[in-house]
């Protein structure tokens, strides 16, 4: 006898072997005890979760002559015997993918017009039943409405969608899940038992997750591997070197690499993929989907009721989310996206997948808001250490201090109109869009002499990223709300405090100017020490 695929092997003969679909195996076998069966049902789900294979017991169950309390077939009756040979003329499997004209349609309904030969029920199933033409599904509908008495219709489809809705509301509809990864995980267990064939506990993990819900695709990887394999017992790195894919820990390191910002250890993961010989795509993939499980992991409390995988690997998940921000692991999971999609066609995928790696160690080399925003990020971090080093230079130079000498000339007087301006800048900055008001969000206004407007950033990489790309959307801001020609200088709060006292002197007589500029010097001097995180 020819060799059968294992998911041609062990495709379920009963109600009880169904694995994950207890909502509809109780329900239809409820229908059977309580002789309320409908004419005509539709099953949808996505691949390999076991629509064929319920309709199939289905239809068995109902001419089985012997059915069991719990709603079985006996599978010893003829008509049981018949059906499981393939030999039955009750049941009538169509693939509407290449049957799917008029013509066939109108055979079906001479077809019904006729008893069947043995049992109660004529069977149709019609399988990728959202495949039939237009004329078709209006050929079917009245039969599928009043089909005789002795005819049961079982359509199964991947695509609901497609279906009109005059088909969908003359059926009971049925929607297959998709199989947990431990549901799956434990029937390939149970099957390399009663096969004598040896699998790691992690190799079959690994299966049952890039499975991706369906039955039959473990199935059949299981079978490819015990195929390459044969007589060897199958681990989880045999498996990653037959399906080109890459271990868990690799992404990671690539994780660590790109929040880090290291080309060099980027670049050098991406050469072991390829020097490797592993699917660049799948590892894309693979990516994606590492990204996501941070995200589950950094936003939910209970990440265990999402994440259907081991308590130790959610253990490291949620390690290792603690260091990422949410918005710069949405801007991996954007990049990858774009990079998976542009593959597709790609000549050498390799050199999208480095190109990818910079751009997230490098958000500079973007100008998406998620980008800038992980720029912003890293400045964040800058400012936190700013304050060590500011008081650094003083304490290393108190000297400077006393060489302030008192000035010889008066200051300017400070016009109204920019005083009404620094009065009311935080009025100001909530003109701005998101993103620009990101930008704007520590920084102060302020006024020491003559016409000048003085914007005070905390931080000089904070300074030249405004003032090289928002210089003339702030000035066109200010001008507009003064509706006058305003002059503005962009300063630190270092070369603000040293313009004030090259003004003023080092320690200056206490008037209404002063007052208001120690306030603003004030304010900056704690935005640096207790930074503003940035929405």
């Amino acid at each position: 006898m020819s060799y059968i695929a294992l998911y041609r092997k062990y495709r379920p003969k009963n109600f009880s072997d169904v694995i994950g679909q207890d909502h509809i195996v109780r329900t239809l076998g409820n229908q059977i005890k309580s002789s309320r069966i409908s004419h005509a049902y539709l099953f949808c789900g996505t691949r390999g979760t076991g629509k064929t294979s319920v309709a199939k017991i289905f239809a068995q169950v109902v001419n089985c002559e012997n059915t069991s309390d719990e709603g079985e077939a006996c599978g010893s009756c003829e008509a049981c015997l018949e059906i499981e040979a393939d030999r039955s003329m009750n049941i009538i499997e169509i693939d509407a993918a290449s049957n799917n004209g008029v013509d066939n349609i109108r055979e079906i309904r001479e077809e019904v017009r006729y008893a069947p030969t043995q049992g109660k029920y004529k069977v149709y199933i019609i399988d990728e039943v959202h495949m039939l033409s237009t004329g078709a599904f209006n050929a079917l509908l009245k039969t599928l409405e009043e089909p005789p008495s002795h005819v049961i219709f079982i359509l199964a489809t991947t695509d609901p969608q497609k279906i009109p809705v005059t088909i969908l509301s003359r059926c009971q509809r049925f929607d297959f899940r998709r199989i947990t990864t431990s549901d799956i995980a434990g029937r390939l267990k149970y099957l390399m038992e009663l096969e004598d064939v040896e699998v790691d506990d992690q190799a079959i993990e690994y299966i049952a997750y890039i499975a991706d819900g369906g039955m039959r695709d473990a199935l059949s990887i299981l079978d490819q591997c015990i195929s390459f394999y044969f007589g060897e017992n199958i681990t989880l790195d045999k498996v990653h070197q037959l399906l080109g894919a890459v271990d868990k820990s690799v992404f990671f390191e690539l994780t660590d690499a790109i929040v880090n910002l290291d080309n060099q250890k980027a670049m050098d993961i991406c050469e072991d993929i390829n020097i490797q010989g592993r699917d660049i795509h799948q590892f894309v993939l693979d990516a994606i989907m590492h990204f996501r499980n941070l995200l589950v992991a950094k936003n939910t409390t209970n990440p265990e009721s999402i994440l259907d995988y081991s308590e130790d690997y959610i253990e490291d998940l949620c390690g290792q989310a603690k260091n990422i921000d949410a918005n710069s692991l949405m801007r991996y999971i954007r990049i990858f996206s774009d990079l998976e999609v542009s593959m597709k066609g790609a000549s050498n995928p390799r050199i999208l997948l480095e190109v990818s790696l910079l751009k997230l160690c490098q958000p500079s080399m973007e100008t998406s808001s998620d980008a800038v925003l992980d720029r912003i990020i890293n400045l964040e971090k800058k400012v936190k250490e700013a304050p060590k080093q500011v008081m650094y230079v003083k304490d290393e130079k108190p000297e400077v201090k006393e060489e302030l000498k008192l000035p010889k000339a008066k200051p300017k007087a400070v016009p109204d109109d920019i005083k009404k301006i620094v009065k009311s800048w935080s009025a100001i900055k909530s003109r701005f869009n998101p993103m620009h008001k990101s930008f704007l969000v520590d920084v102060k206004a302020g006024y020491l002499e003559d016409d000048i407007l003085y914007l005070i950033f905390p931080s000089p990489g904070l300074l030249n990223v405004s003032k090289s790309n928002h210089d003339d959307l702030i000035r066109d801001t200010v001008e507009k709300i003064a509706d006058k020609t305003v002059k503005i200088e962009y300063v630190t709060l270092d070369e603000y405090e040293s313009k004030y006292k090259q003004i003023y002197g080092p320690d200056p007589e206490s008037t209404e100017e002063t007052a208001d500029i120690d306030k603003t010097i004030e304010m900056v001097r704690k935005t640096i020490q207790f930074p503003i995180e940035v929405e």
